[in-house]
């Protein structure tokens, strides 16, 4: 067998620069800069990113209280609560949606060159996803909490205890978020459909059926009931109903630790089934 030969003139290479730290904060430092670049890359050529958030929210908190003014709701959620709930969705929506850059890695037929990077496919993904939060949480999210009392509404939580939950409940969401992201990719692949009229359609369903539009209580025929079984509701209803305090905790908690598990379990299991196919789809 005969043995690789070093090359006959090294004086043009150049040493590989090592990071400094252990390899657990050289990975994470990896993570950091890619996250970084993703944040800086949101802001874009155009001075009005703004106005759709504002009009978005403008638009929902100004429906509820001309609709429910004066009038009971029917359910345990009060106006106030539900002003509440609309407000908390729309600060932590990016995290509700959990949206990563898969589609547009599937339409560019990128995808394939993630298998071969020296990261985590799903930690890349992720590394971006949190870059992209960046922005969000410090031009948008954060002045909307700061401004909430000027429109009416009360940002903070009912009871200091759900205060304590909701990180913890926050972070299931995403987890559940990310995993059903992760899985929906691979069928889209594996059906051979087209990229954004699936991911739209999705994008679609989700919003209907987490509850980050309108509260599952709020469903005419008990389909609230029906849908919060759902791994869907545990991204955003179970959040929210914690946040303003129209659930239990503890069941919720444990429901959506359920689907975390479930989702991820599913997801792993799909993307390596399918794995083959992403990588030709991204050749």
């Amino acid at each position: 067998m005969r043995r690789p030969v070093a090359p006959a003139d090294c004086r043009n290479c150049r040493p590989v620069r090592r990071l400094g730290g252990g390899p657990v904060v050289r990975v994470l430092l990896k993570y950091w800069k890619t996250g970084l670049i993703s944040a800086t890359g949101q802001v874009g050529d155009n001075p009005l990113f703004l106005l759709d958030y504002l009009l978005r929210v403008g638009v929902f908190l100004g429906l509820w209280q001309v609709l429910l003014q004066g009038k009971p709701t029917g359910v345990e959620l009060s106006l106030g609560q539900l002003l509440t709930y609309t407000l908390v969705a729309e600060i932590f929506r990016d995290q509700i949606a959990c949206r990563t850059q898969l589609q547009q890695c599937l339409w560019e037929g990128s995808v394939g060159a993630y298998f071969l990077r020296p990261m985590s496919v799903f930690g890349h993904f992720a590394a971006r996803m949190g870059g992209q939060w960046l922005f969000g949480l410090a031009f948008f999210s954060l002045p909307l909490a700061l401004a909430a009392p000027l429109l009416g509404v009360d940002p903070l939580p009912t009871h200091s205890r759900t205060a304590l939950l909701f990180p913890l409940s926050l972070g299931l969401a995403v987890a559940v978020g990310l995993a059903l992201e992760l899985f929906f990719g691979a069928p889209v692949v594996y059906l051979e459909h087209n990229v954004y009229n699936a991911y739209r359609l999705r994008d679609a369903l989700v919003a209907l059926l987490s509850g980050a539009v309108i509260p599952l209580e709020l469903l005419p025929w008990d389909l609230g009931r029906l849908i919060g079984w759902l791994p869907f509701a545990a991204t955003a209803s179970a959040p929210l109903r914690i946040y303003v305090g129209s659930g239990e905790p503890g069941p919720l908690l444990l429901f959506q630790a359920f689907w975390a598990v479930a989702c991820w379990l599913l997801a792993l299991w799909f993307w390596r089934f399918n794995r083959e196919r992403l990588v030709c789809h991204g050749g």
